[in-house]
This record gives C-alpha cells, structure tokens and sequence, in this order.
C-alpha cells in the first residue's frame, strides 16, 4: 500500500527574538519563574502575516526534495490562527507559491494540528487522490497573547514548518497513526473573542487556559496516543531512534518520557528556544532534527502530540534513505523595524485602552 513518505522539509522562524528577560520589563514575571515553569527561555515574534512564514517554510521544503509548486496536487495547512477565518490560509499560502487549481484547505485541530493533517494525507494517498502533498504547520500565536495573563503569554510564539509527502510503497513512511478528540474540554484551552459566537458582543481576542486541566489531560493523552502508535506499527519502545513531541511545556515532555520509557537522549526538544509553536511545533523541530544530523536512514521515529479541542494523536514513520536536502532556498522573509518586545506590547496595550 503507498504510504506518505517525507521527501523535503523546511522550517521558517521570525528574526525578532523575545527573551524571558524582555518579558519581564513588561509584565510582572521573571526569567526563573518562566524557565522552572515550562522550560522556555525565548520566543519569536512575527512582523508579517501567518501565511507569509508557511511559505517560506514551504519553499525551503520544496526545494529540499528537489521539486516545484507546480508538481504538487494538494496543499494542506495546520493552522489555529489563519491570516483570516475566510478563506482557508491554505489558498493564501497556494497564490504565494504562484500555483493554482490545485487542491488547498486547512485543518485547525490545535496543537495537533499538523499529525491530523499527516493522518488526511494518508487517506488521501491510501486512495489515490493525491500523490504529492505539501502540508505545512504554521502558527502566527502572539498576536492573540494578553500580557496582563503571564500564565498564557510567557508561553507561545511563532513559526512555521513543511514536509513534502510522496506516495511511496515499501518499508519507508508513515507507518501507523491515531488521533482522538474530547470535546466536553473544549473550554480548557481556547481563544475569546474570535469567531461567530463573540460578534454581539465583541471583546479583545486573547488565548485562555486552564493549565492543569491541559497538563493532565497532556500528558495522559500523548503516552496513550503513543503506545497505541507503536502497537499499530508492530514496534517496540526499544525501536524508537527519535521522539519528536509537540513542545508545549518542557514537564510535559518530561512526564510523557518517563511514561513511555524512552531514553531522553532520543528526545527532540527546543522549547527553550521557540516556546509552544502550536502546529508549527513538530515540523519546526522535526527539520531541525534533520539538518542537525539526528535522523539517519531508515530512523524509526515517533510523533506525539496534544492541543486544544482538546485533541491528541501519534504517528510512526520509518524515514528513507535520503537525509540531505536535494536543493536549498534563499528565500526569506522581510526584516523587521521593531522589536519583538515592542510588537507584543504595543498589541497588548491597544486592547487595554
């Protein structure tokens, strides 16, 4: 049976950098208290739209495994904050690239939003109706970040990360996968203030949590998401070369580790670095993973994850042979006239005034 199987990648990250530090001129928390906390110590922040990051990411994929937009059949993006609720960023993303009468839709399912995307891709490989996808995960979450709520707003940023599918028989690709929903949680993890059910009575967009009810939840769903991953694939956790879990909070990473029995050396974090990226989050430090030399051919990896809805899932994919890029791409995006802290703040204070 053909199976979708990773022939490019690619990553885009804003230049403009927010530490824990800069966070602290503006609001009342500390470097050590965001650190111990969730393990981050800096974030990006985005001067440009969303689908603006997704297709520099898309590029760089593209030009990774050697082909055009015009070689696609279908583009995908996992997404919870599009440029605009109507049309799907998907189509913004496919007239960037210069293509078109190709087939383009997004799928917001949170933070797992990019393995429900890798689990449509299946299917529509499984049946033939695409054998080149481009699925993107691609957040843009600070503009919707309170920061007289430091439980929310010291932990998100943004980014962007892509693969390229192709259909592929033999033992490479993606191997097995599940995804689930609990929907009664919905209010658990969820932005007010956007959508149809806030128009009589508008409000500042902004995303709310309710931390340990996300935490548990987590760390539950992505160590059953897991195992049931790797019984479907007929692996064990001695298998495992990588696990790449969605970096929502570097304890829920831990935990999620110590459940499943993985060695943490075999744990792909950057958290540190990016924050919580949403969608974007596994396919960013998947292409790190790649380019740093932690995949090799035929590495058995494992991909985790856990977001609003609330929603999990997992996949196991069996990379292939290739492990560099075919081509690479300058593209990038415009440079900033701000800095990050002054994005953020200057947001934040319009909603307060």
């Amino acid at each position: 049976m053909l199976r979708p199987t990773i022939t490019g990648w690619g990553r885009c990250t804003p230049e403009s950098i927010v530490t824990n530090d800069d966070l602290a001129t503006v609001m009342d928390t500390s470097d050590e208290w965001i650190t111990t906390r969730s393990g981050i110590k800096e974030r990006r922040v985005s001067h440009v739209e969303n689908s603006d990051m997704a297709t520099v990411a898309a590029l760089r994929a593209l030009a990774a495994a050697g082909l055009e937009p015009t070689d696609l059949d279908y583009i995908m993006v996992a997404t919870a904050t599009p440029d605009r609720f109507i049309p799907a960023m998907a189509c913004h993303v496919q007239a960037k690239l210069g293509v078109n009468a190709i087939a383009a839709s997004d799928v917001n399912a949170g933070c797992t939003g990019f393995i429900y995307g890798l689990s449509l891709a299946n299917g529509l490989m499984a049946t033939g109706a695409a054998r080149r996808i481009l699925l993107i995960g691609s957040e843009r979450l600070t503009p919707y970040l309170d920061l007289e709520r430091r439980d929310t707003a010291v932990l998100f940023g943004d980014g962007a990360g892509a693969v390229v599918l192709e259909a592929a028989g033999g033992e490479e690709g993606l191997r097995s996968i599940n995804v689930g929903a609990n929907g009664t949680l919905a209010g658990s993890l969820t932005v007010e203030g956007a959508g149809s059910s806030w128009m009589e009575e508008p409000m500042p967009v902004r995303v709310v949590m309710d931390g340990r009810e996300v935490f548990r939840n987590a760390v539950v769903g992505m160590e059953a998401a897991a195992h049931k991953a790797l019984a479907d694939a007929g692996w064990a956790v001695e298998d495992v070369d990588l696990l790449i879990p969605h970096q929502a909070n570097i304890r829920i990473i831990d935990a999620t580790t110590k459940r499943l029995g993985i060695d943490p050396d075999k744990v792909v974090t950057n958290i540190d670095s990016y924050g919580n990226t949403s969608a974007a989050s596994i396919p960013l430090a998947l292409s790190e993973a790649v380019d740093q030399g932690r995949v090799a051919p035929g590495s058995k990896i494992v991909l985790v994850a856990f977001g609003a809805g609330l929603t999990w899932g997992a996949a196991t994919l069996q990379w292939g042979d290739r492990i560099r890029p075919l081509g690479t791409s300058d593209v990038g995006l415009p440079a900033s006239d701000r800095a990050g802290i002054q994005i953020m703040a200057d947001r934040s204070r319009a909603w307060h005034q």
